[in-house]
């Protein structure tokens, strides 16, 4: 029998300079760990005193508290906001925490106010982290518990979160929603909800205040100002008023942990259907070390490498059953299991090919016949209902005037149509570059991927910052006559930097295009997790792709 192994042993590979790469990688790695202890420290150490002066954990430690396994979790966001807002301060991880992880043995996400970073206020960032993290437990039917400590809208750039139909308010049409779908939703009040976050926990299923938090409409301040009433904070919205006079709250606990520990008895008696997507079956790990991938590419300069050997590390027993093997090749499709759920798989292929008709193509590339073998790939995929994991280091599609007349433009929305009418959850994980409309074609953030996870040797763009600084730089030049070359090359420089930086996995995941930048030798562990989270769902509609160009 014919078991489709795939990889080699690292000593067997040809690629030279595999030290070098080792050291790219791990300085990539260190600086991304650096940097994600210090988003950790939320608003640093004195704002932390400041919260445990309240008597209040902070949103980390709540976190710790609630889930079963806090080694064992996915956050997802870490970097959001990331450099995003230099006027104001950066808020640490947009100023909310979000992290699936199981409680009582039940898969949960957890949205966290960080009390620690600008009082928990919502910039823009927060809102669309809050809101991805909805999207996430309502298209993985799993329960969410908000951890509401908050001094509501960051009032500098109050436009930037009130109006639109991403902003504040689709939080609270989501609640609604989800409440009619019957998706569990828990809030639990341990420090300010006020103003409009104040409907978030009274829209939830189970609504659970703490002594000393509060909740209301207007403050103190602006009562007064509004309707001439003076009244302290805690007659107008205190635990007490709340639980034994408006009746708005379901539970008043005495403090943090009480009421955690309220909440996990709560989801202990909800009866949760146990309905599944996928059978999961006995497995073994990859034949291969996982640390292997620190040395297959430069992180800094990716050339040709052999894809299959990602996948080696990867998948079960790295055994891999690859579709059309011979045809379309700079795109592999094919089947495997991962963690024991049956998966397909959609990863570009970084060597340079040789078609049967003799003719090269280079690595990273969709043409033709592979964008035309994806397409049948996928709609495999959802005629046998597992879901796809895309693997993305890819330039785009080809150019040029054979691609053209070949139908690279017909052959590419057949991929992309096939992609976007796909009803089989869809993973994606960005290991080098994902440019154009590749990105489009192997489900980047637009395509409805459940996760998308990135290596910190990603890039995302329209084009790589050569080819977006040299089209630029010709474009300046014709409207400026005869340059010096001097000063074109400090032009070029110029729009080149500032490229690299918008190409960078971080400039992305703090704009959420991504929802977490991963070590790689964590890939394995993350997508098994991510399979455990989507399988708690067991409806799957039918696919309709829809008209395809052929």
């Amino acid at each position: 029998m014919n078991r489709n192994y795939i990889g080699k042993n690292i000593q067997d590979w040809t690629q030279k300079n595999l030290d070098s790469n080792l050291k790219s990688f791990d300085k990539l790695i260190k600086e991304m760990t650096d940097e994600k202890e210090k988003i950790y420290e939320g608003g640093g150490l004195i704002a932390i005193q400041k919260q445990h002066g309240k008597k209040r954990l902070t949103a980390r430690e709540r976190i710790d508290y609630l889930i079963d396994d806090k080694n064992n979790q996915i956050e997802i966001g870490t970097y959001a906001g990331y450099k995003m807002y230099k006027d104001y301060g950066s808020p640490a991880a947009g100023g909310v925490i979000v992290s699936i992880a199981k409680i009582n043995n039940r898969q949960c996400m957890i949205v966290a106010n960080d009390a620690t970073v600008k009082a928990g206020a919502y910039f823009e960032i927060t809102v669309k982290k809050t809101l991805r993290a909805q999207k996430i437990a309502l298209e993985n039917n799993i329960p969410i518990i908000y951890l509401v400590d908050s001094a509501g809208a960051f009032l500098p750039l109050q436009d930037q979160v009130f109006p639109d139909e991403t902003h504040f308010g689709k939080i609270f049409y989501n609640n609604a929603r989800m409440s009619a779908l019957g998706l569990t939703q828990i809030a639990v009040v341990m420090g300010p909800c006020v103003a409009g976050g104040a409907y978030l926990p009274v829209m939830c299923d189970k609504y659970i205040i703490v002594e000393g938090a509060s909740m209301f409409l207007a403050g103190p301040a602006l009562v007064k100002a509004a309707i001439g009433q003076n009244v302290d904070l805690e007659t107008l919205g205190g635990a007490q008023t709340h639980s034994s006079i408006s009746g708005t709250t379901d539970y008043h606990e005495p403090n943090d942990i009480a009421a955690l520990d309220r909440t996990k008895e709560i989801l202990n008696n909800i009866n949760h259907k146990k309905a599944f997507f996928l059978d999961r079956k006995k497995y073994s790990e990859p034949k291969y070390p996982v640390a292997d991938y620190l040395s297959l590419f430069d992180p800094l300069k990716p050339d040709q490498y052999d894809m299959k050997e990602i996948i080696a590390r990867i998948v079960d027993e790295s055994i891999f059953s690859e579709f059309k093997k011979n045809y379309g090749k700079t795109l592999l499709c094919g089947t495997s299991n991962l963690g024991g759920y049956p998966i397909g798989i959609v990863a570009n292929q970084r060597l340079i090919q040789k078609n049967e008709l003799g003719h090269l193509e280079m690595g990273g590339v969709i043409y033709s016949d592979s964008a035309d073998k994806a397409a049948r790939f996928i709609m495999n995929c959802n005629q046998d209902r597992i879901p796809i994991l895309f693997i993305h280091d890819v330039n785009g599609f080809m150019v040029g005037k054979d691609a053209e007349w070949g139908g690279i433009a017909k052959d590419g929305a057949k991929m992309v149509n096939a992609v976007s009418n796909s009803v089989v959850p869809k993973l994606s994980l960005i290991i080098g570059g994902s440019y154009g409309a590749g990105n489009y074609a192997m489900s980047g953030r637009a395509y409805g991927s459940r996760f998308v996870f990135a290596w910190p040797s990603a890039k995302i763009a329209v084009m790589g910052g050569h080819q977006s600084a040299s089209t630029l730089l010709q474009i300046k030049l014709a409207k400026m006559g005869k340059v010096d070359e001097d000063i074109k090359n400090k032009m070029y420089k110029e729009i080149k930097a500032k490229y690299d930086e918008q190409e960078n996995c971080k400039y992305g995941a703090a704009r959420l295009w991504v929802d977490e930048i991963i070590n790689p030798l964590d890939t394995r562990k993350i997508l098994i997790n991510a399979l455990n989270i989507l399988n708690n769902q067991d409806k799957i509609p039918a696919p309709n792709f829809g008209i395809l160009q052929v």
